[in-house]
This record gives C-alpha cells, structure tokens and sequence, in this order.
C-alpha cells in the first residue's frame, strides 16, 4: 500500500561571511606588489623586502608564484640553503584580517627555489614560491626578503650597473594549473651610480700634427658607472713628447652624467702626448690617464661600437639614453643600434630609426641602424645586419611585405611563433641584392655563429670580441676555412655602457670590445666603405691602434704577394706591449716577446689563467684557489686582468694567497715579486667551474673535463725554461706560470717581417693577421694581409 505524504515547504537560505563580497571588491582581483625602497645604489648589500598582498582571486592549494626580473640582470644570484649566508632569499606567509564568518587559510607552508631560466623572456630569473597544503585568502599576505639579514647574512648584492627603471614583475597561478598571469603594477627601483671611485680620460690614440680633436673627462664608481649630478671640478695636466706640461681645468656637469668634454685640443709637436686627469680634493678618486701620438700626415683612427641593445629588446635603458651615452660618455665615433629582430615591434623599430637619424652627425657621431638575425646555432647562429644607407632600412618587411625577421616572438605575441626567414642563407638571399647598403657581422653571444654558412660580399667582419668574451679561436677558424672576414669587436651592451663599458659579474662578463676604423670620410658612406673593405683592427675596449702592411697593400686587402718586401707593422697602446703574434689563419707563423726582450726579472714572476670552458652559452671558466710559496719570501702581490671588484687575489699568510676570477676567452693573472727565484717552489692549486644556470649557486658545477689543476714548479725550471703550463680541456683553457720583465714595455712599438722565414706555402692564399697583447691583458687584432703567394 501506498502512502502520500502531504506536501512540505522547504525555505532555501544563502549563507556567506558578512561584508566578505563587498571586502574582495576593494582589492585588486589578482593582487599588489610593493616594496619599501625606490632607489638602490649599483652593487650595494642590501636587504630587500617586497610584500604580496593576494587578491580577491585567492591563492589556491598547489598555486606558485615567480617574482621575475630581467635575465640581463647581474644581481647576486639568490641561494635558499644558508641561512646565515649571503643572497639568502625567505617568503614568509602573514594572514590577513578575517570578516565575520569567515575561515582562515589552510596554508601550511612556502617553499622557495631560484631559477635563472624560470620564466619567459625577457622577465626570466624567477624566485618562485610553491604554495604547500592548503590555500591563501584574499588579504593574506607573502613578504620576500632578498637578501635575508635576520639570521645573521650579509645581504644582497644588488646588480652592479646603473638602470633608471629596474622592474621585478610578479606572475601568480592562483589556481595550481601552471597557467600565470601578470600581477599589475611591477615593482620599479632606479638603480643608481655610487660614488666617485676612478677618472677616464678619453681621447683618439692618433691624431695628425694640428689635428684638432676632443678630449672626454669623466668620473666613475667603482663598477664602471659613470656618476650624476655632482658638481666636481678637476684638471688635466697635459704632458708634450719634451716633458713641457700645461694645465686646463675642467669643470663636470652638474646636472646628468658628471663628464667634461674638452673641445679644439691639437698638438703641432709630434710625438706621445700624455692626458693626466684629477679631482680637485678628492685624493682616492684615482685619476685618469691618455696617451695621444701626434704624427705629420697621420690619418685618424674612428672608434665603432657596432653591437648596442636598448630596452626596445633586451637592454637597459631606452634607444636615446644608450646612443648619447655612446657619444658622449663612452666618446664613440660610430655606433650600431641592434635590436633582437624577433623581440622588436615595428613601433619601436619605427621611433628607434627614427632617433637614430636624428643624431647622426657626419664629422662628428655617425650613428647605424641594425638588427641582430637571431637564428639558433643549428640555422647558422646570430649574425648582425647593419643598415649602411641612409633612409628606411629594409626592416622588419622587404617591398613585397614579407617578414626579414628570423621569427616574430615577444611579450605582446601569442599563440605559436610565425617564422620568418629562416635559416641564415635565407637571410643572405634577403639582402645580397645591394651589399654595398648591408654590413653581416657573425659574432658569438647566447647563440653562436656556425661557420658553414659564409656570404663573401655581406659578411666582410667577423666579432672577436665582446662583453660575452674573446673568440680569437672564431677568427682563426673562418680564415683558416677560406672566409675573406675582417677584424671588429663590440659591446653586444645590455647594460647601458656602449663603448668598452666596463664587464658585469653574470653572463656578459667580459669588457666590451671596439673596432677601429681607418676611413676617409667620417659620414655614413666613408665609414660602411671602410667597414666593408676591412680596414679595421679590433681591441678588448681600448683605444689602441694597430696596422699591418706591405708595401702599398694594406690590411684588408686582397693581393699578389711580394716576397722580397717585408710586412711592416704598427701598435700604439697604453699599458707596453709584451707579445706581437702573426697568424696564417689558424696558424701562428711568427711571435715576439717583448719581456725577454726587455730582459727576464730575476724576482718577479707571473700566473696567468685564460680561456673559456666551452664555446656556447655559459662559457665561463670561473677559477678559484690557492698560491704557496716556499724557499723565498713573498715580497708583493698584484693582480692584472681582473674585470671587476668580486674578481680578486688575498694574502692569506705570509706564503700563500687565494684567488677568485672568471675568464670568458680573456686572461687574468697574479703577479708575485719573490726574494729570490733561484731557491724558490711555487704551487698553484686550483678548482674550475661552470656558471650556475640551475641548482644552488653555492654548489657550481664543476668544469666536468678538468674540475681540478695542480702546478708545479722550482725556481730553477722557470729560469731554464722561461715558462711552464697547463692546457685543459676547453677553449684555450690554460694555467701557466711565466717569468717576466721588471722593466717598461713599450707602447709605440712597430717593426718588420720577412716573408721567406715564415714557412708559407707555395699556390695559395694566406689570410695574414697580427694580434698582440699589452701587459694588463688587453688585446689587438688587425684584419688580414689576404696574400696569394
């Protein structure tokens, strides 16, 4: 049987915490950054507090979040196992006020890692937070100390150059799917010049007798940043080739960057011309030296720097800040603006090109569009496109409308990558129609240039150097594979100090490069004519000057040998030259040490470390270890070469040292004067490793081929041999110790070469370079006598 209940009615009722929904309406759905400061000073310690408040959107179990900044960045590498140690990083989670009703979050812990590809370009150094157990509330909030101190740590050190607007930009996945998105309003700091630390003086290394010329002063911290709105006032002391001094007092800019430039300087005397510079009281500013020669008929060598980044891709700072600082500051004559051709919009290409026409000025700045084909190592590797020719370049669209980037991908693209020509000899087809407009550098950066690609009539230069390192190995192997390549160097600058700025402390490394240009005319035209016929040396960012010759024939030059005329060269440098090489492409076919010359000390000696763990990416050999010295007395310590403050060498007793450096193709070293050689035993123990791209940078990966080296020696072996090395697996990876001069080196040094000794084979062409080195471990190459004998 059937029984019907008789209807009931059932009265729904919502519940929710009182005012919670009006609550989440007053804060923004995905939440706010802040940070308690707004200026930082380049390479301070620090602790750096930034507060998360969440958002009405909530943080759910499993949700992370990436504090991100730019890779470019060489902020200290954040570490998350010592507490008590440097660069340590914390999150720590405070509940936010709760309406009535409402549950508290359930979050047990935040879990922290670093990761220096943990993000998207160009925002990819990442600390990220792993939510653990639970969620957050909207309100709660996340503090991020950088640089942990409560524990006893030193802090952090901030990134070592000068950016007027830093950004760290914070992405959330508030829903534990891996899916980010963008926090608004980024975190932005200035990040500023510290004090005064050095003077440069910078100045042509040779001018024509009654050449007038310019002269910039400025004034530097200790990171190579030049300072702003300091109202100095020094002098230089100008020194003539008879000993005769005159002095011109300078007056800084008070406002902006705190430089002088020095107008309508000649010298009628020929000769070296040496430029002093001081601080009016300010005795630990070290002052600033330049040396001039002053020649009858001398043709004046431009200095380029054609590999410069903005913000318009990877940079610091914007296109007109980098192209004056080029002008201005670092005294450039000629500079190439590059943008990623992948990264850049056409808006910002537009403006770019636009500025770029706007400073031009023949006789005085000649200024270059470029951008950088930035293909994978596997399609060719990254080659530098220079526009030569006045008016629009052919960018990022040819006449018909089709894309001349590699590939079209930045922060403002979505969906799949739209590729666009590639690989490199697509490049080559895109432009090979006028070579006389476009100028094709290879050079080697993130992405390496791959040699089996080659275009004769637009790839006229090759890069040897730059802030990734020095590629010695890169030019000796194009020439020796027949390419026809030139000497350049450049900054390839992110960091907003074109010109051979000063190197930072990650990646970019090493000091930015220059090529010198012997032109006719100081317009457009006469400079990309010069570039393209190769009349060029490259140096490590100084300006020295180097030739090569023979006979009428100058470097560059495609020609039948004379075998009864010599070769004559040139160098002009600052610090004394101490070893000229000529090179046969690959081959080195003649060498001349200026220490033996000068004669070998018999108290001082040298250990020098150079070279590079790879050829790709991360190619640093970092070096760290011990010196002992038994049987004489270590009587003084110096190191040379060194890049940058964190690279050092320390007494550590009265026989022994530690050392620290990184050479990224460069040489360092560590000169020691001894008691006596004869009797004494020297040990160098040292460790080798790689850059520490994942994991905890106190744990760096060692340099798998060789983690470890032991040198050896006696007094005695050095002075039978002169030197004793150690070749590592690598690129031009060596420890050597090497007796040296106690006298000056010269810095006017020139000479001839004859060609019967040196071993050239009959029936071919050879690719003839010089290259030298100065005893602060600066460096010069001149392009190739391409002689057919």
């Amino acid at each position: 049987m059937t029984v019907i209940l008789p209807d009931k009615t059932v009265e729904a009722t919502a519940h929710s915490p009182l005012g919670l929904a009006d609550h989440f309406d007053t804060l923004p759905f995905l939440g706010r950054l802040t940070c308690q400061r707004q200026t930082l000073t380049a390479g301070e310690w620090t602790e750096l507090e930034l507060v998360y408040e969440v958002g009405a959107v909530g943080l759910a179990d499993g949700a992370w979040l990436k504090l991100a900044f730019k890779f470019y960045s060489d902020w200290a590498l954040f570490q998350t196992t010592e507490p008590t140690g440097a660069n340590y990083i914390s999150a720590e989670y405070h509940a936010g006020p709760l309406v009535s009703g409402q549950s508290p979050g359930t979050v047990q812990a935040l879990k922290v890692r670093f990761d220096q590809k943990g993000h998207e370009r160009p925002f990819q150094k990442a600390v990220i937070i792993d939510v653990v157990d639970g969620y957050l509330n909207p309100g709660d909030r996340i503090v991020i100390r950088l640089g942990d101190r409560r524990q006893g740590g030193a802090g952090t050190r901030v990134q070592t150059f000068v950016e007027k607007v830093f950004r760290f930009r914070l992405f959330v996945d508030p829903l534990g799917s891996s899916k980010f998105a963008e926090v608004p309003g980024d975190c932005k700091l200035e990040i500023a010049a510290g004090q005064p630390h050095a003077l440069q003086v910078i100045a042509p290394r040779l001018v024509g007798s009654g050449q007038f010329f310019d002269t910039i002063v400025r004034v530097d911290d200790i990171w190579g940043n030049t300072c702003q709105g300091r109202d100095l006032h020094g002098a230089l002391v100008i020194t003539a080739p008879d000993g005769g001094q005159r002095t011109e007092p300078v007056a800084f800019a008070a406002e902006g960057w705190t430089f002088a430039r020095i107008s309508g300087l000649s010298f009628a005397a020929a000769g070296e011309w040496k430029l002093e510079a001081w601080l009016n009281d300010e005795p630990g500013v070290a002052p600033g030296i330049a040396y001039v020669q002053s020649e009858e008929g001398a043709l004046r060598p431009l200095y380029a720097d054609l590999h410069v980044h903005s913000d318009d891709t990877v940079g610091t700072n914007d296109a007109t800040y980098n192209l004056t600082y080029g002008r201005d500051i670092a005294g450039l004559d000629v500079v190439g603006y590059t943008v990623n051709d992948f990264n850049i919009t056409e808006t910002n290409w537009d403006a770019a090109v636009k500025t770029i026409h706007e400073l031009n000025e023949p006789g005085r700045f000649v200024c270059y569009p470029g951008t950088e084909w930035c293909g994978n190592s596997a399609a060719g590797g990254d080659r530098n496109v220079v526009f030569l020719r006045d008016g629009k370049p052919r960018f990022p669209f040819d006449e018909q409308g089709r894309s001349l980037r590699s590939f079209e991908w930045n922060e403002t693209t979505a969906g799949a990558i739209r590729p666009g020509i590639w690989p490199v000899d697509r490049l080559y087809g895109a432009y090979q129609d006028d070579p006389e407009g476009h100028l094709l550098i290879p050079h080697v950066g993130g992405r390496r240039c791959i040699l089996d690609w080659s275009h004769p009539e637009l790839e006229r230069l090759i890069e040897i150097g730059s802030a990734w390192g020095q590629f010695h190995w890169l030019y000796a192997e194009a020439l020796a594979r027949g390419h026809r390549v030139g000497a350049s160097a450049a900054s390839d600058e992110h960091q907003g100090r074109c010109g051979g700025g000063a190197p930072a402390t990650g990646t970019f490394g090493a000091r930015g490069g220059l090529t010198g240009v012997i032109a006719d005319g100081f317009d457009r035209a006469g400079v990309g004519a010069a570039l393209r016929a190769r009349r060029t040396f490259a140096t490590t960012g100084e300006r020295s000057f180097a030739v090569l010759s023979q006979g009428k024939h100058f470097m560059g030059e495609v020609f039948d040998a004379e075998l009864n005329q010599p070769l004559f060269y040139r160098l002009l440098g600052h610090a004394g030259w101490e070893e000229v090489q000529l090179f046969d492409g690959d081959r080195m076919v003649w060498r001349r040490d200026l220490h033996a010359e000068a004669g070998l000390s018999e108290l001082s000696v040298r250990i020098r470390f150079g070279g590079a763990r790879i050829k790709d990416r991360y190619r640093a050999a970092y070096w760290s270890g011990k010196v002992a010295v038994t049987g004489a007395a270590l009587l003084d310590v110096r190191g040379i070469g060194f890049d940058h403050p964190e690279q050092s060498v320390w007494r550590t007793g009265l026989g022994t040292l530690g050392f620290r450096t990184a050479t990224h193709g460069d040489v360092d070293g560590i000169e020691l004067k001894l008691s006596d050689l004869c009797d004494a035993r020297i040990v160098v123990a040292a460790k080798l490793h790689g850059y520490s791209k994942i994991g905890d940078p106190l744990q760096p990966p060692p340099h798998v081929h060789a983690p470890e080296v032991l040198l050896e020696a006696c007094g005695g072996e050095l002075i039978a041999n002169g030197s004793i090395s150690v070749d590592l697996q690598g690129v031009e990876l060596r420890l050597l110790l090497e007796r040296v001069t106690d006298r000056p080196l010269p810095r006017d040094l020139s000479g001839e070469i004859s060609l019967p000794g040196l071993g050239l084979s009959q029936g071919r062409e050879h690719p003839l370079f010089l290259t030298a080195r100065q005893r602060d471990q600066s460096r010069i190459w001149t392009s190739p006598l391409f002689m057919r004998v």
